[in-house]
């Protein structure tokens, strides 16, 4: 089994349960509806002007992204691994009175027919990349995607995660040894796990994950083609003097 069907594997395994039990739809929804805005966080300013632009939301889970921009007026489509996911998401569009594209398969195998050089922009956040063990396979699958001078918005976790152990960044530095050039393939809890009965969780099939150095992933936009607009570093949620997540800006 590759790494895609393992995870494909994990993100099907009651992740809708999971979604339902943080917040039904139609409460997400209205938690959405009341600022669309807010939920895009560090990057409201990448996303004044999108009334009619094509999104891409490349791994974008149950929607929590997507149907806030096309509350803001723009073409989303998701392309994710999971249909556990899809279920939740389009339920949440439809609780905001939104529509929004829904792509259920491996985004090495997008399908090139329908989305070569179709995007405006390509928007990942909420950590992503440790998915994907081809990050340079992974950039030249998104630049393919992305029309002649659209944008790619990178938002992940921060390398730094793998040798510095906070609550939200413990499993990575257990996984790594605290090695920050590690390159090995790991086996890792999903990532809701934790949030059911400790008598269940032994049920959950593992993911498997790969977590890059800064360098690996600045370099990997580079080599598919992009230009770097705009690095940022953000701080970490259990400790602000530490980095917690980063973002990429860049145009194609």
């Amino acid at each position: 089994m590759n790494a895609s069907e393992i995870n494909k594997k994990v993100w099907e395994y009651r992740a809708y349960e999971f979604w339902n039990n943080q917040y039904s739809p139609g409460d997400l929804a209205k938690r959405i509806m009341e600022n669309p805005t807010a939920r895009l966080r560090y990057h409201q300013k990448y996303f004044e002007n999108i009334k009619g632009l094509k999104i891409a939301n490349p791994c974008g889970s149950n929607g929590r992204i997507a149907v806030p921009l096309t509350l803001l007026g723009a073409d989303v489509t998701v392309i994710d691994i999971s249909e556990e996911n899809k279920r939740y998401a389009l339920e949440l569009a439809k609780c905001a009175g939104v529509s929004i594209n829904y792509e259920v398969c491996d985004f090495y195998e997008v399908p090139f027919d329908k989305y070569s050089e179709y995007f405006d922009t390509a928007y990942m956040e909420g950590g992503i990349l440790h998915y994907f063990h081809y990050i340079d396979k992974f950039m030249n699958t998104l630049y393919s995607i992305i029309k002649p001078d659209g944008r790619l918005i990178l938002s992940d976790f921060h390398p730094f995660r793998k040798i510095v152990s906070t609550s939200s960044s413990a499993m990575n530095v257990s996984q790594t040894g605290g090695n920050y050039f590690d390159t090995d393939v790991h086996n890792g809890n999903v990532a809701y796990k934790n949030f059911f009965p400790e008598s269940e969780q032994n049920s959950f099939p593992d993911r498997s994950l790969r977590f890059y150095t800064l360098s690996e992933i600045i370099n990997a936009v580079i080599k598919a083609g992009f230009t770097l607009k705009e690095f940022y570093e953000h701080p970490n949620w259990d400790d602000k003097r530490l980095p917690g997540e980063f973002t990429i800006y860049a145009v194609k």
